[in-house]
């Protein structure tokens, strides 16, 4: 079997049972339901205890628990075809310039962590229609200048302005 195979069979139990996904990380629980599911799609790892737990409610075999518990290959073909996943990607092309420079001038040269990472994803009621409202939190990593000397400084975070 492969994982592809698995996120299938696990989409169909889901499908014969009824279950939201909402049950299925309540059930299971242990860490965010966006990593939840992000494994159970085959995009993320489970780490055994919680592999444990999706097997026991999905009815895997031991070997497909431990495909729950491997590190898995990540990402998908670009740019993505689904229109919602495409709106991300769009989100990104257009204002990823701004969202760089405004980190940038905040922080200094480095990067927002997707590893060390928390995302939350809630209904916004709103009277023109429901907005869903995505809130993101990564550590910053700064680069580091290698091979610095002479007081230049090893990592990129933001300096002081000159006096």
């Amino acid at each position: 079997m492969t994982r592809a195979e698995l996120t299938e069979k696990i989409l169909d139990i889901k499908r014969e049972n009824g279950w939201s996904w909402k049950h299925i990380t309540d059930t299971i629980g242990g860490i965010s339901p966006v990593l939840i599911v992000g494994a159970l799609l085959g995009q993320m790892k489970l780490v055994r205890p919680l592999a444990a737990k999706a097997a026991a409610l999905f009815g895997l075999s031991r070997t497909e628990e431990a495909m729950l518990n491997e590190v898995p290959y990540r990402g998908t073909p670009m740019p993505p075809t689904d229109p919602l996943i495409y709106r991300f990607y769009e989100m990104v092309m257009v204002n990823g310039p701004a969202w760089k420079a405004l980190i940038e001038e905040e922080f200094g040269d480095g990067i927002m962590s997707a590893i060390d990472f928390d995302i939350g994803i809630e209904r916004e009621p709103n009277p023109r229609g429901d907005r869903v409202r995505i809130s993101m939190s990564g550590k910053f990593l700064p680069y580091r200048y290698y091979g610095a000397e002479q007081g230049i400084p090893e990592y990129g975070y933001k300096e002081e302005a000159a006096e």
